[in-house]
């Protein structure tokens, strides 16, 4: 009897499979809307940003800055970081810093785990910074103004704890 309701079952799961993975029929191709192959594809390339002495940019509260290039002319600059998100500075803060080039930026946020008191700028390495914001929450903004007279791409991070994994890009001055 046993022997007989597995070869039932078997019969059962071995027709439904064969049945099941036959090829969908269509019956008038041309008569289906495909409109991917019917216009040609276009690139549009990626614009880049003019560059501008007063820049600005938005943290949020899922850790992430609204770009990650920023463009400037060598000279004056003045940038502004908003956060654009709710939670307050203790859970969510975000700063901008500028970095002189060849920092170390593993080993820079290392150390700035413990400087809450300095915008998480470790006092040993306030010499590799050019500029920076303080340390702002949910709803608020900090705008700096300083000057880089040498052409060159600089890193800027978010050192708050933890931050710098998804918050950092690079200022391009030319």
């Amino acid at each position: 009897m046993k022997k007989t309701l597995k070869i039932i079952t078997l019969t059962i799961l071995f027709t439904f499979t064969l049945f099941s993975c036959g090829k969908k029929e269509v019956k008038n191709p041309e008569s289906q809307e495909n409109p991917q192959s019917e216009q040609p594809y276009e690139e549009h390339p990626i614009e880049t940003p003019a560059p501008t002495n007063n820049l600005h940019i938005e943290s949020n509260d899922q850790m992430q800055y609204s770009v990650t290039e920023l463009r400037a002319p060598v000279g004056k600059i003045t940038l502004t970081l908003q956060h654009v998100g709710k939670m307050p500075k203790t859970a969510m803060g975000h700063n901008l810093i500028i970095l002189k080039p060849g920092t170390d930026i593993s080993d820079f946020t290392l150390k700035a785990v413990d400087a809450k008191d300095t915008d998480y700028i470790a006092d040993s390495e306030k010499d590799k910074v050019i500029a920076h914001t303080k340390v702002i929450g949910g709803g608020e903004s900090d705008t700096i103004e300083f000057t880089i007279n040498k052409k060159g791409t600089y890193d800027f991070i978010c050192s708050f704890p933890g931050h710098v994994s998804m918050m950092k890009g690079k200022l391009i001055v030319e």
